[in-house]
């Protein structure tokens, strides 16, 4: 089960998933199971059975220019009224709300520093 505040999810963002896939398996014995999305195909890292992150395809062009990073998901109660509050302490919205079936509610912001990061309500916590 989620909690509020802590980090819930962590994503490749990357060209060259299969490249990945060689790597984490190799070096950290990561196995992996695919799922179709809208631009490409998500992978989902596991370790055994624990799902242990994703790695995102950077397909679309809004990413050019953008090097390969890892990207961190921090749980909130509620992505709206928290994105509200953000802003509100010097925060900017990169990405507004969007949602997910099966998976949450999520948004991409910065924070005062200018550090980049997603929030998001899993979808378990959205009850």
């Amino acid at each position: 089960m989620a909690e509020h505040g802590i980090f819930y999810w962590n994503e490749l963002m990357t060209r060259d998933t299969q490249k990945a896939k060689d790597f984490y398996g190799k070096t950290l014995g990561w196995t992996f199971t695919e799922m179709p999305m809208e631009d490409g195909t998500y992978v989902m890292a596991n370790l055994k059975d624990k799902p242990v992150g994703g790695f995102f395809p950077m397909n679309a062009p809004h990413f050019d220019g953008i090097p390969e990073h890892w990207m961190s998901y921090i749980a909130v109660d509620n992505i709206d009224e928290r994105l509200e509050l953000a802003k509100a302490h010097g925060a900017e919205v990169m990405r507004p709300p969007f949602d997910v079936p099966g998976v949450g509610r999520i948004a991409i912001l910065k924070d005062v520093g200018g550090a980049v990061q997603g929030w998001m309500t899993p979808a378990e916590m959205a009850g």
